[in-house]
């Protein structure tokens, strides 16, 4: 499967992750967050910055997942807090996520996404032991931003 981040141009040669805390994982747990689509990675990003950067080059990755259904675990919307899309409920599903990463209970997190309900994100544990050989990096594109967005 084909999953989509998009990033500043100065991260967008590597799948790395920044470690920084985040709706599903804490400091130093090292996620990369990527939509099920182009459109939702675009909403994602949009949502938790404060403001894109015209000035500074984005990236659009397509990242080919190579997963087996083992190597991916679904957590459905029904089995979340009522109020999980709040940031109050950080502090809960960063507890499942990081319990997810600690004890490498698969490559994959696939989740609902907090902006469409009925599409997903794919949170990729980048210090699991398969990431090297079932992860890859397809394309590096150009994104640029419509002003309308701003």
């Amino acid at each position: 499967m084909v999953v989509y981040n998009i990033r500043k141009e100065k991260y967008a040669y590597q799948l790395i992750a920044s470690g920084i805390a985040n709706r599903w994982n804490k400091e130093e747990e090292f996620f990369i967050y990527a939509g099920g689509s182009i459109a939702l990675s675009v909403l994602e990003l949009l949502a938790h910055r404060s403001g894109i950067h015209m000035g500074q080059g984005y990236r659009m990755l397509s990242i080919q997942l190579d997963l087996r259904s083992k190597d991916m675990l679904e957590i459905p919307a029904h089995v979340l807090p009522k109020d999980w899309k709040s940031i109050k409920s950080y502090p809960i599903l960063q507890e499942i996520g990081s319990d997810w990463y600690r004890n490498q209970k698969s490559l994959a997190l696939k989740v609902p996404s907090a902006l469409v309900p009925w599409e997903h994100s794919y949170i990729i544990n980048t210090r699991h032991p398969l990431f090297q050989e079932k992860v890859s990096l397809l394309s590096v594109e150009d994104f640029d931003w419509d002003d309308r967005l701003f």
